[in-house]
């Protein structure tokens, strides 16, 4: 919740004096006339005379738009992004000149703190001069500043001075020789707190807020606006994903064949998946930040939305592959194969395929099949190719009606598609037809296999199974016909696991298969 503490400021008196005509006045007796001289006290806030100071970089933006600046160059050209390093070692500040001159972020939907810049836009309105001093690159900075149209001047690094700590002290000591106050958030602006006349903390760090209180350095304002670190961190990882990967029982429970050792290994198995599948859901996010702030609902996620940091991002997705593949250790060499090509697949979507038209769908069809293939080799048993190919055509369905769902409500919501997706309103008709069709190609699959001779070795009353076909046509149908309508989350699993009539199907279809065995 956005909140703001102030302490008052401490009042600078200012004598203004006005003369009065003669008046005669009586003591002790004499007629004395005088001139009296009058003196009428007005108060101005001290700090109302000093300039406003103000960093950008997670403090009047809650986010690093420097390491945003790279997430969006390794976005757009991975191989120009791969000249960073070598950029870093001529200094930071010709790194931060030369990836804002490779992409042109976009300052109007940054995650500005929300109560910092109601209070600037007041301080502004009483005439007080703001400046914009900052370690970010100027070209950016001057965006940035030009974009709200409060500030008096800009300060910022040139792509020779990287303005930062004892730099932007030095540099507003120069400028500021009557003083300044300055509202920042991280150690690196302990200096300048230090000699603020009155220092001010945006979303301030912890180590930052203790180095000062060991200081004796009373803060003036404090302005929060951000969720708890340990709920956007829950949030980020996106736990409500992990019933996709339930997808791993599947064939070991196709299999008749419930053993103990397989019912654990599959298990592991389903916990590797659920660690993979959250380090991707981060770095999908880190890369997908600007298009994510422009989605009436996306613009929420705790990236988007500035509550974690790109950095915080980047350790949780080390941490979550780290602990995947630790797991995976204990598991058969074949499904840690098919976890490193989930990975791979992932990350390539990523990065690049999640823009290519129809590739993208394919892929995302493909990963679901990919936990199917992962569950097999976990539990060590043999997967049915009527299974393989039921999952493809479905799978694939599912992947049309998201990308069909994300165009059907931005049509209802007047909003153009998301950006480097490459599809257009006139293909949401087309992606009915295709989605549709592999929908029930699926299901003439499985009622092939209903009929074969297979199926008579697992079901004792084989001729029941019958009964789950019209279930799945009834809730496929349903599905595309609530899409069609703009009434479907744009994730069909997730709006398959919390809606009630998906769930009854669900649980008629386990009846019946139970009621055949």
């Amino acid at each position: 919740m956005a909140t703001a503490t102030t302490r008052g400021p401490v009042p600078l008196t200012v004598r203004t004096s006005t003369h009065e005509p003669a008046h005669p006045y009586n003591l002790g007796g004499a007629m004395i006339s005088a001139q009296r001289q009058a003196y009428t006290e007005k108060i101005i806030p001290l700090e109302a005379a000093r300039p406003l100071c103000v960093d950008l970089d997670g403090t009047l933006v809650k986010s690093d738009t420097l390491a945003e600046s790279l997430l969006l160059l390794v976005r757009t050209n991975p191989l120009q992004a791969l000249q960073a390093p070598l950029w870093l070692l001529e200094g930071k500040a010709v790194l931060k000149a030369k990836v804002t001159s490779q992409v042109t972020l976009d300052v109007e939907h940054l995650p500005y703190n929300t109560p910092l810049l109601a209070y600037l836009q007041e301080q502004r309105e009483e005439g007080r001069e703001l400046y914009l001093t900052t370690g970010a690159d100027r070209q950016l900075a001057t965006r940035v500043a030009g974009h709200l149209g409060i500030f008096t001047d800009v300060l910022a690094s040139d792509g020779a001075t990287n303005l930062t700590g004892e730099h932007k002290l030095a540099s507003l000591q120069r400028r500021f020789t009557r003083g300044f106050d300055y509202v920042g958030n991280a150690r690196p602006d302990l200096p300048l707190l230090a000699a603020a006349g009155a220092p001010m903390l945006a979303n301030p760090s912890h180590a930052t807020s203790a180095q000062l209180r060991k200081r004796n350095i009373a803060v003036t304002r404090t302005f929060e606006d951000r969720r708890p670190l340990l709920q956007s961190m829950l949030k980020a990882v996106r736990p409500h994903q992990w019933a996709k990967n339930l997808l791993v029982l599947v064939p070991l429970i196709l299999s008749h064949s419930l053993k103990l050792h397989a019912v654990a290994q599959v298990l592991l198995a389903f916990v590797c998946l659920c660690l993979c599948a959250s380090a991707s859901y981060v770095i999908n996010d880190l890369l997908d930040i600007e298009a994510d702030r422009r989605h009436p609902k996306k613009r929420f996620r705790p990236f988007a939305a500035g509550d974690l940091a790109a950095s915080t991002g980047l350790w949780l997705a080390r941490i979550f592959f780290a602990g995947a593949f630790a797991v995976a250790y204990f598991l058969p060499r074949a499904f840690t194969g098919w976890l490193l090509l989930y990975t791979a697949a992932t990350l390539a979507y990523s990065l690049y395929l999640k823009r290519v038209v129809l590739l993208d769908v394919i892929i995302l069809s493909g990963l679901y099949t990919l936990r199917l293939l992962a569950g097999a080799a976990a539990a060590q048993v043999r997967i049915s190719p009527w299974l393989a190919g039921f999952a493809v055509f479905l799978f694939l369905s599912l992947a049309m009606v998201k990308r069909f769902s994300e165009l059907q409500n931005n049509r209802a919501s007047g909003q153009v598609p998301s950006i480097g997706r490459g599809y257009t309103m006139a293909d949401v008709e087309q992606l009915r037809t295709f989605g549709s069709a592999s929908a029930y190609a699926g299901m003439v699959i499985f009622a092939l296999y209903i009929n074969s001779h297979e199926i008579i070795t697992l079901y004792s009353h084989a001729a029941r199974m019958w009964l789950i076909v019209p279930l799945m046509i009834l809730w496929i149908s349903r599905v595309w016909l609530l899409a069609g309508r703009g009434l479907l989350d744009e994730d069909p699993v997730i709006f398959a696991v919390t809606d009630r009539t998906s769930l009854l199907i669900g649980s008629c279809v386990a009846l019946v298969a139970f009621l055949a065995l």
